[in-house]
């Protein structure tokens, strides 16, 4: 019981202070505190009660003096106290709690006065790596306890010692000055601490020792991290900042590396011991690709025949190089495709194999998986051939060369009609041809950005195209034709149907996209509505796409007369996998797509650009950035009205890229 007059001590702030009770009452005590102010406190907070009471009635100048005293005294005792001494004496003992006076007895070797056991139970407080005070009661930490609370007040210290040095360390870093692991060890461990942290937030594993230290450093604007990464050296200016965050690999563990170095290409000789390859290499075998293209995985070929012409599709082999279960084979499938940015791109495989041993070079033998498809002269095809083959490119041609010589070259004007007639074909069948123009983004070496437009449908890359969908329906019939399971591509007809066929204008072909049903993936045939073909797989391209492998290992296997090599089990995990991979790469590209389209917009900012009315509805009116093909979305405008398919001016009011952010108005 806590009678008037009693010497107290409670805690304020983490510190002990004295005071005297002058009034009590049933739930509160009045106290007169140690600096001389009147505090009530409930008696809950009430931590020594000492057994000499003394008169309220002397002076207050007298009781606060004595109140300081006892304080000092008492502060000076719990000094001089060795706790770890006593815990030694203690720590083995059978029982682990004892009174606090027991063991300031022990303390002090004898009876205690109410100084000693106060500050007895101040040394505790201050010192809690032995004891712990509760209820009354003391208990005596375990030797485990002991360590345990020893490490973790290492940790605080060094945490507190490192968010100081950190925060110096950051600060220089932000002022341009180059901060070294000499100069600051922990440099490389925080700073990944902070990539990860501006990556995923609270799922990082130090957020919360990361927000401290960006708030010490007073770098609390959301982008402040990226920055500091940028000036540290650990991001580039434009860091692929969707690509860290998708987790897409980049790098090829060493064991993929490691074979991939391994591979060599083989010479004619050694490819032709394959019985069952037939040698080509006489053929005039010419690959149309682009000018920066290294990765080349089709060929071509055409030779007249009396009824028709005898096409050539020739795609790089991988069969015999990489198996199912190689290193290289679960890597492609991991990635599930190339992708290419403007500023690189991320190859499905090593380039020592994507752009050197088996990429189809000029007048180098390479194995081939051949497609040789005779056409009749009005594209009906009267016979297949599917083979492995060894061939040797002659040409080399760009797009660019293709077009300009669409009509002089022999070879490429035969090539040329005949995909006319085989294109005529699949219109009359439903198919959809929406030419869309590519955004050729260049990122020039002071870090401007240039965007130009391509037509997607230029007769070179629309030669090729034909040509690529007539070896991939090719394979997807033999597939059909032996009841294999395999990797089908199909889609369902448009939800609406827009265009007539050809020659549609921007407007109604960006439109029309907007209405196409979602492609599917199925281990069984289907119909592709959007290609106009009863079904459809893709092969021509191994080098690039995991699909393409796949396919080419299944398609191998059963010409050679080996059977069905993946089951319609494993194809459904492949489809799955390529479906899920796929998502993740797709979503990496576009949003790096329009990352670069923002950087060019952040010139325009405050300047009108062109854009295109797509479509329109009582509150939203869709157009496209004519300059860079960019959607946006406008409230429609009370000053004029719009119809699809107008040309207006907009004005780019905001722009940032970094924080996907595009503001327009009319």
């Amino acid at each position: 019981m806590i009678l008037q007059g009693s010497l107290i001590e409670f805690i304020d702030d983490g510190k002990f202070v004295c005071g005297l009770v002058t009034e009590t009452g049933n739930k509160r005590l009045r106290l007169l505190g140690q600096n001389g102010r009147d505090i009530n406190l409930p008696p809950s907070r009430i931590i020594t009660v000492s057994k000499k009471t003394h008169s309220p009635g002397q002076g207050r100048d007298h009781l606060v003096a004595m109140l300081k005293a006892t304080a000092e005294t008492r502060r000076e005792l719990a000094a001089s106290i060795n706790l770890q001494e006593l815990w030694e004496m203690t720590c083995e003992e059978p029982v682990n709690e004892f009174s606090v006076g027991f063991l300031a007895e022990l303390c002090f070797n004898g009876e205690v006065s109410d100084d000693q056991e106060a500050a007895f139970l101040r040394a505790v407080f201050a010192d809690r790596f032995f004891f712990k005070f509760k209820n009354g009661r003391i208990t005596v930490y375990t030797p485990e306890q002991v360590e345990q609370l020893r490490h973790q007040q290492e940790k605080e210290a060094e945490k507190k010692r490192l968010l100081e040095s950190g925060a110096t360390a950051l600060n220089r870093i932000m002022a341009g000055e180059q901060v070294t692991e000499q100069q600051w060890p922990e440099r490389g461990r925080v700073l990944a601490w902070i990539e990860e942290f501006f990556l995923f937030g609270s799922e990082c594993a130090e957020a919360d020792l990361v927000r401290q230290l960006l708030k010490k450093a007073d770098l609390m604007n959301p982008n402040d991290s990226y920055h500091l990464l940028v000036r540290a050296g650990i991001w580039k200016k434009d860091e692929n900042i969707a690509l860290l965050k998708a987790g897409q690999p980049v790098a090829f563990s060493e064991e993929a590396a490691s074979r991939a170095m391994s591979v060599r290409a083989g010479s004619a000789d050694e490819l032709l011991a394959d019985p069952r390859r037939r040698d080509l290499r006489d053929l005039s075998i010419f690959t149309i690709d682009g000018p920066g293209t290294r990765d080349y995985d089709d060929a071509l070929h055409v030779e007249e025949r009396d009824n028709g012409l005898l096409v050539g599709v020739h795609i790089t082999d991988f069969t015999h190089i990489i198996q199912p279960g190689d290193p290289l084979f679960t890597e492609a499938r991991e990635r599930a495709t190339s992708i290419y940015f403007p500023e690189g791109q991320i190859p499905m495989l090593p380039e020592s194999l994507s752009q050197g041993t088996c990429s189809l070079l000029v007048d180098q033998p390479r194995p081939a998986m051949s497609f040789l498809i005779h056409l009749a002269n009005d594209g009906e095809v009267l016979d297949t051939t599917i083979t492995p083959s060894v061939i040797q490119v002659r040409r080399r041609l760009t797009y660019e060369e293709v077009d300009r010589t669409i009509d002089s070259d022999r070879d490429i004007a035969l090539l040329n009609k005949m995909c006319g007639l085989l294109r005529r074909r699949r219109l009359d069948n439903g198919a959809l041809m929406l030419p869309f123009p590519d955004v050729n983004i260049e990122i020039q070496d002071d870090g401007e950005v240039k965007i130009t437009l391509s037509p997607a449908d230029t007769p070179a890359r629309s030669l090729v195209a034909e040509l690529m969908i007539l070896a991939n329906n090719t394979a997807a019939s033999y597939l059909a034709a032996q009841e294999a399971p395999g990797l089908f591509r199909s889609q369902p007809p448009p939800h609406k149907r827009l265009v007539s066929g050809t020659n549609d204008g921007l407007q109604l072909i960006a439109r029309q996209r907007r209405f196409l049903a979602r492609g599917e993936l199925s281990t069984r045939p289907k119909a592709h509505s959007g290609l106009g073909l009863s079904c459809y797989t893709t092969v021509t391209s191994p080098l690039r796409r995991f699909l393409d492998l796949a396919m080419q290992h299944q398609l191998n296997n059963l010409i050679r007369g080996q059977g069905i090599l993946f089951s319609a089990d494993q194809c459904r995990n492949f489809a799955a996998s390529i479906t899920q991979n796929l998502i993740r790469a797709n979503t990496v590209r576009q949003q790096r797509h329009r990352y670069w389209i923002l950087r060019y917009l952040e010139a325009q900012e405050g300047r009108t650009v062109n854009a295109l009315v797509v479509s329109q509805g009582p509150s939203r009116i869709n157009l496209l950035l004519t300059d860079c093909l960019l959607d946006i979305n406008l409230p429609p405008n009370p000053a004029f009205a719009t119809e699809p398919g107008d040309s207006v001016r907009v004005k780019i009011v905001r722009v940032n890229a970094l924080d996907n952010i595009l503001r327009v108005e009319w």
